[in-house]
Formats: C-alpha cells, sequence, structure tokens
C-alpha cells in the first residue's frame, strides 16, 4: 500500500496512506492533503492521500533494511570534482558568478529492501527536523530523506525559508568563508520571496544561527513573509525553485554552471520533498538533502542513489570543499550501508 511519513508543523509525525490521485501539474494542489516530490531539474510528482494521522510514534516498517553494502560509483569522482571546484572559481574569477553548488550522485545497485525501512534506519540514527519517507512505487516515488533544511514552511499566508550554508565539524572550526556564502544566499532568498510576498513583509528572523546535527554542525538562517492574497502554488515555485542554498548566486548562472560541470541530473536531492495540506493552507517542503531515492530501470534493476554537494565561492578551497562533501555523506553512507557509527 502506498504509505508515507513526514514531520509535521509542529515537529510530531504525520503519516498518509493510500492514492486518490497522482498529478504532474502544480495547479492541481487545490484540495486534499499532498505527499509532494520535485526533482531539481524542476518536474513534480504530487500524490493525494486519502487517510492521514499523527500517531504519537512513528509506525515501524514491515522489515528490515537488508543494507546497501555492494561498490558505491560517483558521477564525479575526487578528481574530477576537485577541477569542477576550480573551474567553478574562474568562473569567480571573471565575474559570472559568485557562488555555486556543486554536487555528485553516489548510485549502487540494490535487490530487496523497501524505502519505507531505510526511512526508520535513518530516524532512528540520524534523527532530523524535516525528515519524510515516501514509499509510492507506483507513482515512480521511493524517497527516505533526512534533511535538516526547510524550503519552505507554510502556515496560512505566512511562508518561511530557512537556507543552510556553512558546515563544519564543530562550531569552533566554521570559517569566515561560511558566514560570507550564508548571507549571500539569505539575500537571494529575501529577493525570490519578496516576488509573491505583500511588500514590507519579507524579513530576516535569524541570521547565521548554529545548529548541531549527527555528526557536523550548519548555519542556519530564517526568511518569513506574508503572503500576496491570490497566490497560489505556482507562483511560489516560479519565484524560489529551485532553492537558492543549493543552486547559488545569481541563480541563473549558478544553474548554468551546474549544467555544465555536473554529469547526471539530481533527481529528488536538491529539490523539494515533504508535503501541502490544500485545505488548511499549511505545507512543510524540505530542501532534499540528505536524501537516499531508488530508481528501478526497464531491466528491473533498483538502483540506490544519494547525493551530496557543497557551496563554492572564491575562497574556497578544492580539497576542503571535497571533504565536506565527505562530511556530510559519511554517517548517512554508513546507516545505509547498515554499519552506523555513534
Amino acid at each position: 500500500m502506498a504509505w508515507a511519513r513526514f514531520t509535521s508543523l509542529d515537529g510530531g509525525v504525520i503519516e498518509a496512506s493510500g492514492v486518490d490521485a497522482v498529478t504532474h501539474d502544480v495547479d492541481d494542489l487545490t484540495s486534499g492533503f499532498w505527499a509532494v516530490v520535485v526533482t531539481f531539474e524542476g518536474d513534480l510528482t504530487a500524490v493525494r492521500m486519502p487517510s492521514v494521522s499523527h500517531p504519537e510514534e512513528r509506525s515501524p516498517s514491515v522489515e528490515g533494511w537488508p543494507g546497501a553494502d555492494g561498490e558505491w560509483t560517483a558521477s564525479l569522482d575526487d578528481p574530477a570534482y576537485v577541477q569542477g571546484v576550480e573551474a567553478v572559481r574562474e568562473s569567480i574569477a571573471r565575474g559570472t558568478v559568485y557562488q555555486v553548488n556543486l554536487c555528485r550522485v553516489l548510485s549502487t545497485e540494490i535487490g530487496i529492501g523497501s524505502i519505507r525501512a531505510l526511512g526508520d534506519v535513518l530516524a532512528q540514527g540520524n534523527p532530523a527536523p524535516y525528515a519524510a519517507t515516501i514509499d509510492i512505487p507506483e507513482a515512480g516515488l521511493e524517497v527516505a530523506c533526512a534533511s535538516p533544511e526547510a524550503y519552505l514552511v507554510r502556515r496560512g499566508d505566512l511562508l518561511t525559508s530557512s537556507p543552510i550554508k556553512g558546515t563544519a565539524p564543530t562550531a569552533a572550526e566554521m570559517l569566515a568563508k561560511d558566514y560570507a556564502e550564508n548571507v549571500m544566499i539569505v539575500d537571494l532568498v529575501r529577493n525570490d520571496l519578496q516576488h509573491v510576498c505583500r511588500p514590507g513583509t519579507v524579513r530576516v528572523d535569524h541570521l547565521c544561527r548554529v545548529e548541531d546535527h549527527p555528526g557536523l554542525v550548519h548555519l542556519v538562517s530564517d526568511v518569513t513573509g506574508q503572503l500576496r492574497t491570490g497566490v497560489g502554488w505556482r507562483e511560489v515555485f516560479d519565484a524560489s525553485f529551485p532553492p537558492g542554498s543549493v543552486s547559488g548566486a545569481p541563480k541563473h548562472t549558478a544553474l548554468q554552471a551546474i549544467a555544465h560541470l555536473e554529469t547526471a541530473e539530481r533527481g529528488p536531492y536538491c529539490g523539494a520533498i515533504g508535503w501541502i495540506d490544500a485545505d488548511r493552507d499549511e505545507a512543510l517542503l524540505a530542501v532534499g538533502i540528505r536524501t537516499f531515492w531508488v530508481t528501478t530501470e526497464e531491466s528491473g534493476r533498483r538502483v540506490l542513489r544519494f547525493g551530496t554537494g557543497a557551496g563554492i565561492t572564491w575562497g574556497s578551497d578544492a580539497v576542503g570543499e571535497l571533504r565536506e562533501t565527505e562530511l556530510k555523506a559519511a554517517r548517512l553512507m554508513a546507516l545505509a550501508r547498515g554499519s552506523a557509527r555513534d
């Protein structure tokens, strides 16, 4: 049965099941509760789910996760990633872009094992404020997300985006470059929200606060605004997608650099993952980072994928950025392999 689990607006749990409708048109999100995945490339899949509950505890999966212990391949190996960082720095030197989020996708073949079971492993081993597990194979959605980042949170006409830029093992190891990068992306998000919010309502509620997460810390900011009357989800996505923290600035030229340098589509990674309750005008859409997803090829071969990346600025050290991608991936990859670390 189609099933999904999300974080609620109050930090609790939402579980949903069943399929009333499947759409790829954002204009259809006018009533009901929808599980939503938007790929980084902009392809939306939304499933209206008729049964929605708010259990006090997560329901266990029906089976254990067997572990993805096969060989993983990367869309950009270490030397290619380092070269990509240097190419971004050259673009910055020419003045065509200020910051680019450069990513790579890791893949391995899997056999049995449900994404729901992997979602349970992540929930136990890497708790995340915007976790989501979507197990709806009939709609092409098998996603386990342990995202620490809110792309869009909606409560009525109040819209909030909480970009993350800046990652380090500890707060003391955060660099000046990390703070500068966060401020740059906050400015981009402010500009995005101003296109759909009432004049004078967009504000920065928190700037560069340090958040602790399993194995690392992040710099997080909060940008809020009040939506203009009559603005729908199409306008919101058109104004703000893809998220600035996983694209770059200026967004248009950053996306051009990403298309040139990255060799694989990101898919749900760096997209939007979560839920929209159209009846209540509420939503929680995470930035699709710390995310695994399954694709099934025509041959029946099932492939588990995971993305990791880093924001590149003029002050970036190429090897240091490579190490950041490894830091972000290490704990999640260990959990997926079945070799979780404390």
